[in-house]
């Protein structure tokens, strides 16, 4: 049995005791424990994650705004075929950037990481077309692979399994103060100009050149010890491709990479199909009309951080979005604490299920307070299941190749973020498409087809609005009743649901191989799964 497991076709006794339960340390003793270099990653994280949701919260938005505006002017699917290719770029090439950063250090690749990022905000800024954000976008995934590794690997070896649940709660509250602060920011800087919002951040991401001043690279002396060793006895250095490969071909290592990309493909949804579901459908008046008299704010400073649009009347779909950033930064470390106590998967399936229901009340209703709601339940099932993916494969990767199996969650990442990409747009053309409803009404009306189809992209709507003079609120009322716009969120819901299931199955498969190993490796009978 155990000749098997060292072969490859289950985790080595070494894993399976990486697997196993350690008593996490309380909340207060857990924060004492950590390094500073702990608290340099986070805020490198932070600033990164700033920068990089200062985009990503608006995308959706920039690609359907029409050229009149300053956008891109372009379908959901069309979009989509921009986000295959920066979900497989920074998804896929941290698979190989991850041994890298393990052979030559983490700090070199966090520093080049930034420069690549800042060329791919620059980028978007200076070539405002479809081609010129594609561009931008694929030089900041790859930017975004580069980083990723080098920062959780330090993470990792800079804590220990005693306080491992609550340092990756910290880590990802950190990341979103930055997922917080970056659509803030974004919301103010698009009502000036689109190339506002890239500037911004460009410059945002140099603030990690002077946060590398201070950052020392845990295990830098081991590492470097180690390729002495290998160079003074002549030991060739191996493939870092085939070497990925053979790690990533171990079957607990694949199925659990594949199951969660079910969690990726929601989660991802929530940023790139909710900005423009909620721009289309939800009425975040009604949200406006029970905060403030009238409907309507005039202070700058609430304007600001619930990102109205210009006349305060409304909340801008990266304003309500940003309700997952701000749950998240402000109570992430307590759910951390409570996830502590629980199994790995166990925390996973209550967190994707939950994600799954958030998903399904998102179809249930257009209503303002309903999706606040929705995000809400979203958010705990998020850091539920999110930081504990994370550290599950960061607790049971080999001690020199910590980089590398975090790199390799990037696969996960991938396959649901790629799927996504491509299906949920699809989908959102197919069930929820605003725009083409609009062009199948004025038709239907007795509009011309070619005078139908001369109309811009994202302007269909308001040619409708004119064509029938009724308000845009009676016109959207009027096409979503007779569209099922919800099945989009249904069908991403019924995905959720088997992930979870799926997780569940995986965590007694784990229990099982642990308790078939011999005395002597009897320590995952208790399996963190």
């Amino acid at each position: 049995m155990s000749s098997q497991s060292n072969s490859g076709s289950g985790p080595s006794s070494g894993t399976q005791e990486a697997l196993a339960d350690v008593p996490q340390l309380p909340l207060i003793a857990a924060i004492a424990s950590f390094s500073y270099v702990f608290w340099v990653v986070g805020g490198m994280e932070m600033v990164e994650r700033l920068a990089y949701y200062g985009v990503k919260a608006v995308a959706t938005l920039y690609a359907k705004d029409p050229v009149s505006k300053g956008g891109l002017g372009v379908t959901m699917t069309e979009f989509g075929t921009i986000l295959t290719f920066w979900a497989l770029t920074q998804s896929f090439v941290p698979v190989l950037t991850g041994g890298l950063s393990d052979r030559y250090g983490y700090k070199q690749t966090i520093f080049c990481s930034t420069i690549i990022k800042i060329f791919g905000y620059l980028v978007m800024a200076a070539f405002p077309t479809y081609w010129g954000f594609f561009a931008g976008a694929l030089l900041l995934a790859l930017g975004t692979a580069v980083f990723k590794p080098g920062i959780q690997g330090t993470l990792v070896k800079c804590t220990r399994r005693d306080n491992s649940s609550v340092a990756w709660g910290i880590f990802y509250q950190t990341v979103n103060i930055g997922g917080f602060i970056g659509p803030l920011l974004a919301g103010l800087m698009r009502k000036m100009a689109w190339s506002h919002v890239f500037i911004a951040c460009a410059v945002i991401i140099c603030l990690n050149f002077l946060l590398l001043l201070t950052y020392k690279e845990p295990g830098k002396e081991e590492r470097l010890a180690r390729l002495e060793e290998e160079k003074k006895n002549g030991k060739p250095q191996t493939n870092l491709f085939k070497e990925s490969l053979q790690e990533l071909a171990k079957p607990h290592v694949w199925t659990y990479l594949m199951i969660f990309s079910g969690f990726w493909f929601m989660f991802n949804a929530l940023f790139d199909v909710l900005p423009a579901y909620i721009d289309d459908w939800v009425n975040t008046k009604e949200i406006m009309h029970t905060l403030f008299p009238g409907g309507k704010s005039t202070n700058e400073i609430v304007n600001f951080f619930v990102v109205t649009n210009a006349e305060g009347t409304a909340i801008q779909p990266e304003g309500l979005l940003n309700l997952n950033a701000g749950l998240i930064m402000l109570t992430c470390f307590l759910f951390a604490a409570l996830s502590g106590k629980m199994r790995a998967t166990t925390s996973m399936v209550i967190g994707t299920l939950l994600a799954s229901v958030a998903m399904f009340m998102c179809g249930w209703s257009t209503g303002g307070w309903m999706c606040v709601f929705a995000i809400t339940i979203f958010s705990v099932g998020e850091m539920l299941s999110s930081p504990k993916f994370s550290e599950f494969i960061g607790n049971f990767a080999p001690a020199d190749k910590k980089a590398m199996y975090l790199g390799f969650s990037q696969f996960s990442l991938a396959i649901g973020w790629t799927l996504e990409g491509r299906i949920a747009m699809q989908m959102y053309d197919h069930y929820a498409s605003k725009d083409q409803f609009s062009r199948d009404l004025l038709i239907e009306k007795g509009m011309a087809a070619d005078a139908v189809k001369a109309i811009p992209n994202g302007e269909a709507f308001q040619k409708l609005v004119e064509f029938t003079h009724q308000t845009p609120e009676v016109v959207t009322q009027l096409l979503y009743n007779t569209h099922n716009v919800g099945m989009v969120w249904y069908i991403m819901a019924g995905i959720g649901v088997a992930t979870a299931i799926l997780i569940w199955v995986y965590g007694q498969w784990i229990r099982g191989l642990a308790k078939s190993q011999p005395p002597a490796a009897e320590a995952p009978r208790e399996a963190a799964a």
